[in-house]
């Protein structure tokens, strides 16, 4: 099956198809222009293994948490390429893609994806990897699964759960370091600070084999953070 996926939810930005058990991708990072990047990379990715869109099988998309403006683009061009063509679509998790991440690269089965969701706060999700080779998200103590919090509660929602500092990843970390450190159990800066679609490729497939795929006008995203608190921005 060929699969296209595309993430603009962070900093990052990023497209990866498959076509025939092959991946093509580019990977940019390009804060503030994702708008600018998104559609050049696909055209990029199409052509270099010569095949057009409506030759796809399905197209997957970074549904958030992030940027409030990275993911509205990338939902948005996912919509409107979907459309185009009539593909199904299939929205992942970048707290999910970036535990995927760690699993595929170095191997890491139970990950804390940390991003700074600015403002005093965190999106966060802790995932295990399930007998299926895909990082899914679990219930915390609050029996949330993925959330945004304040990085002082972050231990509060491990508490019960986990007994042993847990692998980061994401740019929280870094942004909120003297409150998370202590919770991770990899060293420095983490290894994996972004979502890539190479990823979210791996995850979409196996939703769209469960048949969760839907129509374009049904994409939608998840910004878990539903409302800002203007009280809380600067001179406010």
């Amino acid at each position: 099956m060929n699969y296209l996926a595309i993430d603009a939810s962070t900093e990052a930005c990023s497209v990866a198809l498959q076509v025939n058990g092959k991946v093509y991708s580019r990977y940019d990072l390009c804060p503030q222009s994702h708008s600018l990047h998104l559609l050049p990379m696909v055209d990029a990715v199409l052509t270099e293994a010569d095949i057009k869109l409506s030759q796809c099988d399905g197209l997957i998309f970074g549904r958030g948490p992030g940027s409030f403006t990275g993911v509205r683009i990338g939902v948005g061009v996912a919509q409107g390429l979907a459309f185009s063509v009539n593909l199904p679509v299939i929205g992942v998790s970048s707290l999910q893609t970036m535990a995927q991440l760690a699993f595929i690269k170095y191997q890491q089965t139970q990950v804390f994806a940390a991003i700074d969701a600015r403002m005093g706060e965190v999106y966060n999700g802790y995932f295990v990897l399930d007998d299926n080779n895909i990082m899914q998200t679990q219930s915390l103590s609050d029996q949330n699964g993925e959330a945004v919090t304040a990085p002082e509660l972050v231990s509060e929602r491990l508490k019960g759960i986990v007994s042993q500092p847990v692998y980061g990843v994401g740019t929280g970390w870094d942004a909120y370091n003297e409150q998370l450190y202590p919770l991770k159990s990899n060293n420095g800066s983490p290894e994996v600070l972004f979502p890539n679609a190479e990823a979210m490729l791996i995850i979409g497939e196996a939703a769209f084999n469960r048949g969760e795929g839907v129509t374009a006008q049904e994409a939608q995203p998840v910004y878990v953070r539903d409302t800002i608190s203007w009280k809380k921005l600067p001179g406010r």
